[in-house]
């Protein structure tokens, strides 16, 4: 028996966490699949969901977990293994004929993409051949595309280490703008076409901060939450990707975020939409609203 509202949600972590805690607020009932069981796994358990054990990319382990679903998301973290598990989902999903939405979790680089366009990361050229898949399966599809995270790295961790050494966000992105999203603002889109499909279903959401801006007036954001002097410092490319290559990331994540500080830097990133307002209608956390809300990890 197909459940009315059942989500199945893979991973225990990231978004589809953050996905979790809006629908569970709503009462909406939440499965999520998981590689292993592990704290991630036990602490949503304990907040009322279901787990099971599964992998993307093994037909049999999703064919189990749809079991009873009517409403699936479909997200994974940086990953060689993106289309395969996009594929093996929409194939299993569309034998099993019950699912009411499916949500891709998407990036907006794919909006900018063409079939033989060369200048993304081969992650996001993984994201673009997934949607054409998924619209190729039939499947009722709603594809959400948010710009670069609030959340990634990139303005977390690493500019808090740098703000915390010598009040520098330290970054390639020269004169280009960017339009950062948090996740949160991204569950939420998520979380309300969960809720509700039917008026979404085809379409497409991309989603940015309320307003694109260049890394000085992103410094001067941080500057204002954090009550000191934050400023941009603009690191040449070379000797940026040579500290990343440091840091021992898996050659594809390495790849994708290298790809990123380029497109930054040719101001591919420079996008503002109303895409988050639009659905869930409250607007999205600014640049000075989110780090305001993280003052611990930046100051230490």
């Amino acid at each position: 028996m197909v459940a009315r509202n059942l989500v199945l949600i893979p991973g225990a972590g990231g978004v589809g966490r953050a996905v979790f805690e809006h629908l569970r607020g709503q009462d909406v009932p939440v499965r999520f699949m998981v590689r292993r069981e592990d704290e991630r796994a036990a602490e949503v358990k304990e907040l009322g969901a279901e787990v099971v054990v599964g992998d993307l990319t093994q037909p049999e382990t999703v064919a189990a977990a749809l079991q009873g679903v009517s409403r699936m998301f479909f997200a994974m973290a940086v990953s060689p293994d993106h289309l395969l598990a996009a594929t093996v989902v929409a194939s299993v999903a569309k034998e099993y004929g019950q699912l009411e939405v499916l949500v891709d979790l998407s990036q907006m680089t794919v909006s900018q993409m063409t079939t033989t366009s060369t200048t993304e990361s081969h992650q996001q050229r993984l994201h673009w051949l997934a949607e054409q898949v998924f619209n190729w399966s039939g499947l009722p599809v709603v594809h959400i595309r948010p710009t670069v995270f609030l959340d990634t790295p990139l303005f977390t961790t690493m500019a808090a280490r740098s703000i915390q050494q010598n009040g520098t966000i330290a970054l390639p992105f020269g004169g280009g703008h960017t339009s950062p999203v948090a996740v949160d603002d991204v569950a939420r889109v998520v979380a309300t076409v969960l809720r509700d499909p039917a008026p979404h279903i085809g379409r497409v959401y991309e989603l940015t901060g309320p307003r694109s801006v260049d890394m000085t007036e992103l410094a001067a954001a941080f500057s204002r939450a954090l009550d000191r002097s934050v400023s941009y410092v603009d690191v040449p490319l070379d000797r940026w990707q040579a500290g990343l290559s440091r840091m021992g990331l898996p050659p594809h994540v390495e790849q994708h975020v290298a790809t990123m500080a380029q497109l930054h830097r040719d101001n591919r990133y420079d996008r503002a939409t109303g895409g988050v307002e639009h659905v869930t209608g409250m607007p999205p956390q600014s640049i000075e609203e989110f780090v305001t809300a993280h003052r611990n990890l930046y100051l230490g």
